[in-house]
């Protein structure tokens, strides 16, 4: 996508890029620049948030800052100008910046505008049109209704207790139009898709006919509040209530949070994987004192030197030992092809809680990494999710992931799949406690781990052997060279 624009000979623009795959929207989070500032080919100007993650933009040429069009706290679609540079200060008067974009968003209006006579409304997101454009309305303003509803439908489907999304309107027009294809945005598709509603039977509320988020959650509760307790409200210790946008006061008796970028996106992610795979979820109590003798070891070992060894080094080690030998757990489900994709690497995930929520990284092609590499990978994995900094690549690609809720205190957990992943280990708590070592009562410790998976990718006994290879290696973790 073309993401500068020249107005004239001496000033540029720099619009809004597509930073992740086939993102629409992004909240300018922070300018690191104000009109009057010369900046450099490369140098960053602001900081964006989009569903995926934080991002920051370079711009790609020299010049002074002209004009700013929006303010921080702005959301603003792929396509449109956020910045004007002068790349020739100096050589005559520049006309006057256009007015700044108000902090509060004038209200776009639903889902999609209306096209040229002759043009089926453009639903896909890929580029945005420079006339037709319009930003999203804040919340708090005419949004307010709908961020209220999203949020609410999230959190029935995710507690199971199947409260209602607004009733669309009567008079709203049939889910297809006469002899077409319900018309809806790629990622209302992949939404519907994920709960497994189906788009004909869904009543559109947008204009046009279109269908919107908040409709296919609306046809999605009733589904939530038949699901039962075991699926619909599963624990998941690895998304932090602290990881929550800033919540909006509205009175003293009530708090309400808005419900958008990487929130939103973790939301809408796990009530797609619940409600799409069938998760089993098998645990194993395990003694790993000698694994953390070799936490202790491998801390004073010179070859180690410079990386942060810990246990969760060796338990991802463990459990790429363990996909070694079991090699059919790391594979994912086509549903449109009706097929089961082996995947002959491994891109380990490790689930991270960011002040901006959850977000699962992962480390490419984790399986070919010595101990010290892997060691490095995940030093570095977590410094940048903690940053703030985690790429939407960085992101992409999983096949199994990790999530330690141990450091929480946590003995264990029924983790939810990553979507798109087959298996997801959770590490509990490692603990002093009473067991029985050779055939003796002694203090040693012990800690749970927890794996769900894709029933239908992965059955009771490969689930039960990855597991067992895990517990194994922790328990005498010499298995790691006689394995490996």
């Amino acid at each position: 996508m073309t993401t500068m624009t020249e107005t004239s000979a001496r000033f540029r623009e720099f619009k809004m890029p597509d930073v992740g795959e086939g993102l629409t929207e992004a909240e300018i989070l922070k300018w690191f620049v104000q009109p009057g500032d010369t900046v450099t080919d490369g140098q960053v100007v602001c900081e964006v948030e989009t569903a995926k993650a934080a991002v920051e933009l370079p711009i790609p040429f020299d010049g002074v800052v002209h004009e700013l069009r929006f303010p921080e706290g702005t959301t603003v679609d792929v396509g449109q100008v956020i910045i004007a540079i002068d790349v020739a200060p100096g050589s005559g008067e520049a006309p006057a910046p256009a007015a700044a974009a108000p902090a509060q968003e004038p209200v776009e209006a639903p889902e999609a505008e209306a096209e040229p006579k002759g043009r089926t409304p453009v639903l896909v997101g890929y580029g945005v049109a420079e006339s037709s454009t319009k930003r999203r309305p804040r919340k708090g303003t005419a949004a307010a209704p709908e961020a209220a509803a999203v949020a609410a439908a999230v959190q029935a489907e995710l507690n199971g207790h199947g409260a209602s999304a607004p009733a669309p309107a009567a008079t709203a027009p049939a889910g297809a139009p006469a002899g077409g294809r319900p018309l809806a945005k790629p990622p209302v598709r992949k939404l519907a898709k994920d709960l497994g509603i189906d788009l004909a039977t869904v009543v559109p509320t947008g204009k046009d006919g279109i269908i919107t988020r908040e409709d296919v959650h609306a046809a999605a509760a009733p589904a939530a509040a038949e699901a039962p307790a075991a699926v619909a409200s599963p624990v998941a210790p690895e998304a932090p209530a602290a990881a929550l946008p800033a919540a909006v006061s509205d009175s003293a008796r009530e708090t309400r949070i808005p419900v958008k970028g990487v929130r939103k996106a973790i939301a809408q992610a796990m009530v797609g994987s619940a409600f799409t795979a069938p998760h089993v979820t098998e645990f194993v109590t395990v003694d790993v004192t000698r694994t953390m003798k070799l936490v202790a070891e491998l801390k004073e070992d010179k070859d180690m030197a410079g990386v942060r060894v810990n246990p969760l080094l060796v338990i991802a080690k463990a459990l790429l030992v363990a996909i070694k030998r079991n090699p059919e757990v790391n594979a994912a489900w086509d549903e449109a092809n009706q097929e089961i994709v082996q995947k002959h690497y491994v891109n380990l995930g490790i689930a991270a809680a960011t002040p901006r929520g959850l977000i699962v990284p992962n480390i490419k092609d984790a399986h070919d990494k010595t101990l010290p590499q892997l060691a490095e990978a995940l030093g570095e994995l977590v410094t940048t999710a903690r940053d703030g900094k985690t790429s939407p690549a960085a992101m992409a690609g999983g096949t199994v992931t990790i999530t330690n809720v141990g450091v929480f205190g946590v003995d264990t957990g029924t983790p939810i799949l990553n979507p798109g992943e087959s298996a997801i280990l959770a590490v509990g708590a490692i603990k002093l406690q009473p067991w029985v070592h050779k055939g003796k009562v002694k203090p040693r410790q012990v800690t749970t781990l927890a794996l769900s998976f894709d029933h239908r990718l992965v059955d009771g006994e490969l689930g039960s052997k990855v597991l067992a290879d895990v517990a194994a290696i922790l328990e005498q973790p010499k298995r790691l060279i006689t394995w490996a």
